[in-house]
């Protein structure tokens, strides 16, 4: 079993870096592979809705998304850390996610892929970030990892927040649990069959 972690910081070896880094090593403790890919240093551009992906099955900016898109498809799970800016997720980590979900969504099936967020905020505005990154997995039928308290930790350095540590251990392990638990349906029973066949639009002529 293998999970994806992608640091959206800037700030290569900071706050969200020291939190997955948590998780990183309670999920290796319980015998899951990890491989990382930090992005907050990248130049990443939003989605244009040129629906180049459609036609092309990658995203017409060939850049970290593409470059992540086959590693996605062959994870078990992923999670997205993220610094909150203005009681929001990274604008680099909103535009990465927008670009691979949507490029991806006709090339892989992410049904049943294991997703948790991790939020590092100085004070507040960490539970709206939350919200914005867990949307998502759940438009993409992927089930979210929660721990003993939302996936946060506070302050300058991470280190100092005690109980976000112990919070993203409680989520590494929660996270082993269930990719054990998924691998086990799976050859019992396979995938839930997902419906695709109905695209409502509200949209009626004049």
């Amino acid at each position: 079993m293998k999970v994806l972690t992608i640091n959206g910081s800037p700030h290569l070896n900071g706050c969200t870096d020291r939190a997955l880094r948590e998780v990183e090593q309670t999920l290796v403790d319980n015998g899951v592979e990890i491989e990382r890919l930090n992005i907050g240093n990248k130049d990443i551009r939003g989605c244009i809705g040129c629906n180049f992906c459609r036609t092309h099955g990658k995203c017409v900016f060939n850049d970290a998304v593409n470059e992540t898109a086959p590693v996605f498809a062959k994870v078990d799970g992923v999670i997205i850390g993220s610094p909150v800016y203005y009681a929001g997720a990274n604008g680099q980590v909103l535009s990465f996610l927008d670009r691979l979900f949507y490029s991806t969504s006709g090339t892989i099936d992410k049904s049943m892929k294991i997703g948790a967020a991790v939020v590092s905020s100085r004070r507040a505005g960490s539970t709206s970030a939350f919200d914005e990154i867990n949307k998502y997995f759940t438009i993409s039928a992927m089930p979210i990892v929660s721990s003993t308290y939302w996936n946060e930790v506070h302050g300058f350095t991470a280190k100092d927040d005690l109980e976000g540590l112990q919070t993203m251990r409680n989520l590494g392990r929660n996270m082993a649990f269930m990719l054990k638990a998924f691998d086990m349906a799976k050859k019992e029973s396979g995938l839930p069959a997902q419906e695709r066949g109905v695209f409502t639009n509200f949209h009626t002529e004049a």
